[in-house]
């Protein structure tokens, strides 16, 4: 599946923004059950070389998830959130927080990285644009540069993977 890929980072009060626009060769409503399925997010969530052996989705405002990202070595890396915002087929807005197993907010120390807050935001938005969805991400909150493009690097990873996963 072709995809089209742009990121951009900007600085705001000491807290990195990530936009990322993808175009995928899919319809709104495949790339949004992507978003919203359990099944069909644990096909593609997480960079490459990571499986999703756990999501949960609870999709209402309020409701949260719970994803599990583990490594080929056998490491997991929690993830929770709640919905803020949803308009279907156009917009879903999240936190989005390192947690445990349990789904707890956990600090970004227990996974080894440094200067996260508890808790930033993610907004996904889904547009149909010449027989295809464009997709645009935005991550808020990310406390560096460097870790604004690792975490760029691994979001396109596992968008990748759902270009892969919507064919």
């Amino acid at each position: 599946m072709e995809t089209k890929n742009q990121s951009t980072a900007t600085t705001e009060s000491n807290k990195q923004k990530l936009v990322i626009v993808r175009e995928f060769d899919a319809s709104r409503e495949l790339v949004w059950t992507a978003w919203t399925d359990p099944e069909s997010c644990k096909k593609w969530w997480g960079p490459k070389n990571f499986t999703c052996p756990v999501c949960e989705i609870d999709f209402k405002v309020g409701g949260k998830y719970l994803n599990c990202m583990r490594s080929s070595e056998g490491k997991e890396f929690w993830s929770t959130g709640t919905y803020v915002e949803i308009v279907p087929m156009e917009r879903i807005v999240c936190t989005d927080s390192f947690a445990d197993e349990k789904g707890n907010v956990v600090s970004a120390t227990h996974y080894g990285m440094e200067g996260f807050p508890l808790e930033l935001f993610v907004t996904v938005s889904f547009e149909e644009h010449d027989n295809k969805t464009r997709m645009t991400l935005t991550h808020q909150g990310i406390p560096s540069r460097k870790m604004t493009d690792l975490t760029s690097a691994s979001w396109n990873e596992s968008f990748d993977k759902l270009a892969e996963s919507i064919k």
